[in-house]
């Protein structure tokens, strides 16, 4: 048996694009033949190889080829040119409720779905309780499914999918549609799947997903392979495209507005916030910032006379509305301003903000005396450069080496099994 479950070499894959058709036979004889359209392709000269037992994972932009990469992987496409061999059994989870005839029964769907991947009628039954079990839909499993919610078609989907025995699973990013809980079971079967050796074929959005389960990945774009190779230097130069294209469009578009609706300010006025500038680790500026990177938020102002005990403050809101945090000025103590503009820079060691939108608040401040207040009136773009940690912010530190206080017999297979069940 060869080490590649999956192994494909220039593999292509061209859509003719028509900007009209005949809905009718006599337009068509009435009309004649339309012209015809331009190509469109979506997958070109795509060379790679999975081995068996590995979690292979597709990343890129909407309509960048992903999908119909697996759909071809899957034999639902056949490929315009190059070749593609698949050895193994194939279960694939492509689309909402692809597969299904919406007249029968959640339970005839899965004698359907069953008989569609070759297997019998003996085995189907086999493993009847355990998709039931896992689908979860209750009484629902003998309604037609044209019935179902869009949650219950994944549960469904996904539960003859994984419970089938599949050699080769592949799986478009439709778990999503999923609530909480059934996503974490899906994930945490997925899971179980990779230790038994099943091939996994993985179209997903989350870079997260694709570092922590993915042993390759391939970066699609416009069709063509952009990078192949581990998992982590694909997400992280992927990751790193998207940051630098979004720099790119603030900097064409001029960026955002910077400056302070003064219609909106509170305190008497001496001194104003005008604007907020945002600078990386290099003292330049930039409109998005990097997570765990160097940075420097410069504080713009105004004084229309002299004040003194004068206290910056700012504040950053994360996009859910949590407030996060609101350093100031006040632990160096206080400063003096003459009349005229200046500037004063808040300077980050390393960003600890995760990757989000932040709504930023400024305030200059006397003893209780406001001078002003903008609230919430800057954006914040703070990007991952990979390996994130969930949370709004991260936690400095370092793990020590594990220290064993005891020693224990080693768990048996009967057991870890009892334990999962609890």
């Amino acid at each position: 048996m060869s080490s590649y479950a999956i192994r494909a070499e220039n593999l292509s894959k061209r859509f003719w694009l028509n900007a009209e058709r005949h809905t009718s036979l006599k337009a068509r004889v009435v009309r004649g033949k339309l012209p015809r359209g331009h190509e469109f392709w979506a997958l070109r000269d795509a060379s790679f190889e999975i081995e068996r037992g590995s979690t292979f994972g597709l990343v890129g932009q909407n309509g960048s080829g992903k999908s119909t990469t697996l759909k071809v992987l899957a034999g639902i496409y056949r490929p315009t040119s190059g070749s593609v061999v698949v050895d193994g059994r194939v279960s694939a989870l492509l689309e909402l409720g692809s597969g299904f005839h919406g007249d029968l029964t959640g339970r005839e769907n899965i004698r359907l779905n069953g008989a569609i991947l070759g297997l019998t009628g003996k085995q189907v039954d086999a493993a009847m309780d355990k998709i039931l079990d896992f689908a979860g839909i209750g009484e629902f499993i003998d309604l037609p499914v044209k019935i179902y919610s869009s949650g219950m078609f994944v549960r469904l989907a996904f539960a003859i999918a994984v419970s089938l025995d599949p050699e080769i699973l592949m799986v478009d990013e439709v778990i999503a549609v999923g609530d909480e809980e059934f996503q974490r079971k899906c994930f945490d079967h997925l899971f179980d799947l990779r230790k038994r050796g099943t091939t996994i074929v993985l179209v997903t959005h989350s870079l997260g997903l694709i570092r922590d389960m993915c042993d390759q990945a391939m970066w699609l774009e416009h069709g063509q392979i952009r990078k192949l190779g581990p998992a982590m230097e694909v997400a992280d130069s992927y990751l790193a495209d998207i940051n630098e294209r979004e720099v790119q469009a603030h900097q064409v578009s001029g960026g955002e507005e910077s400056a302070a609706n003064e219609s909106k300010r509170l305190g008497s006025g001496e001194v104003r916030i005008t604007s907020l500038e945002f600078l990386d680790g290099e003292g330049k500026p930039n409109p998005v910032l990097l997570a765990g990177a160097p940075c420097t938020i410069r504080m713009h102002y105004v004084a229309h006379e002299p004040v003194s005990h004068v206290i910056f403050g700012i504040g950053f809101l994360h996009e859910s509305g949590a407030n996060v945090s609101g350093p100031n000025s006040g632990r160096q103590g206080s400063w003096s301003l003459a009349p005229g503009s200046g500037y004063v820079d808040f300077v980050i060691d390393e960003l600890l903000l995760q990757p989000a939108t932040y709504r930023v608040s400024t305030a200059i401040v006397d003893r209780g005396h406001t001078y002003d207040y903008a609230d919430r009136e800057f954006d914040l773009h703070v990007r991952g450069r990979g390996n994130q940690e969930p949370g709004l912010t991260r936690m400095p530190g370092t793990f020590n080496d594990p220290v064993r206080v005891t020693q224990m017999a080693p768990t048996s297979a009967s057991t870890l099994e009892n334990l999962r069940a609890e």
